[in-house]
């Protein structure tokens, strides 16, 4: 989790914010632009952060989140992972996630929904997800 725009945040701090951000090794943020809130200290500090700077660095911060999550997934790529399917659309796919979150999203069998498959994972799809196939093995 990462808050953008607090009060005195200059954009020295915010640049060595994001280099430190690009270099951990991670794969994803949850990003927050900074709001006042009646009757808190932070809604009474000196050097607020102008609302239209707060909204360009959360933008900054969300494209390299995505940066991260898309070279993690292309990381997970040929692997065969556990995947806990959730949710069916109207296209025949399922949408589930991985032991180690990835979104996946396969055509399984219509009774997937709550079981554990074992899918390998093939590419990058839209949306953020990674489409896969079908391995063998069923859990739950």
């Amino acid at each position: 989790d990462v808050i953008v725009g607090f009060p005195g945040e200059t954009d020295e701090h915010f640049k060595e914010t994001y280099h430190f951000l690009k270099d951990l090794d991670i794969s994803y943020l949850h990003v927050f632009t900074y709001s006042e809130r009646e009757k808190t200290v932070a809604a009474e500090m000196n050097n607020p952060v102008p609302m239209h700077i707060r909204k360009e660095r959360n933008k900054q911060l969300r494209s390299l989140s995505e940066i991260k999550r898309r070279a993690f997934y292309r990381s997970q790529l040929t692997q065969t992972r556990p995947v806990l399917f959730e949710t069916f659309d109207e296209n025949g796919f399922f949408t589930g996630f991985t032991d180690n979150y990835v979104k996946v999203q396969a055509i399984v069998p219509e009774d997937s929904r709550h079981k554990i498959i074992d899918m390998r994972l093939d590419e990058i799809g839209s949306s953020a997800l990674v489409k896969a196939t079908r391995t063998v093995s069923v859990v739950g």
